[in-house]
């Protein structure tokens, strides 16, 4: 497969986003290749931040109302309390940490492609955790230019 870097991610929903500014000796940019959405959620339901099940069954159903396939999800239980899940995705990855003590979660997922929708994951994150107030950041991931113009065709296994 011979894609190019713009033909990976054409921001899809993206209208109305302000530009990001290049602070300091950031190489120029070309094309945004995909979205990153740092989500902390507060005074959620502490029973089902320590619920590793359904924990895997919302992260599922999370990627999936983004959009993202599935690959792999590894999740673990901490002793007393607290899980931490990490879902592979073919467009990257969603990550969860929980606090049930403190009713707090952490999540991270970095989406790329033409058909996702990283914000909709982080949406039935909240939702289905129950809480009470979240803080959502997103920004776009970019290419630097420099790599904008090479052929990034899979490299031969040696024989």
């Amino acid at each position: 497969m011979n894609q190019s870097l713009p033909c990976l991610h054409p921001n899809p929903g993206w209208t109305g986003a302000a530009p990001l500014q290049a602070t300091s000796a950031i190489p120029s940019t070309t094309d945004t290749v995909g979205k990153h959405c740092i989500l902390e959620l507060y005074s959620c339901d502490s029973a089902k931040l320590d619920d590793e099940a359904f924990l895997r069954d919302t992260i599922t159903t999370a990627a999936k109302r983004a959009g993202a396939t599935l690959l792999n999800l590894i999740t673990h239980r901490f002793d007393p309390q607290g899980v931490t899940g990490l879902a592979l995705l073919a467009e990257s990855h969603l990550s969860i940490h929980t606090w049930p003590e403190s009713g707090y979660a952490a999540v991270d997922v970095f989406t790329c492609g033409d058909h996702t929708m990283p914000e909709k994951a982080c949406q039935v994150l909240w939702e289905e955790l129950g809480a009470g107030h979240h803080k959502l950041t997103s920004f776009r991931r970019e290419t630097p230019a420099a790599l904008g113009d090479i052929d990034r065709d899979p490299l031969l296994a040696a024989a």
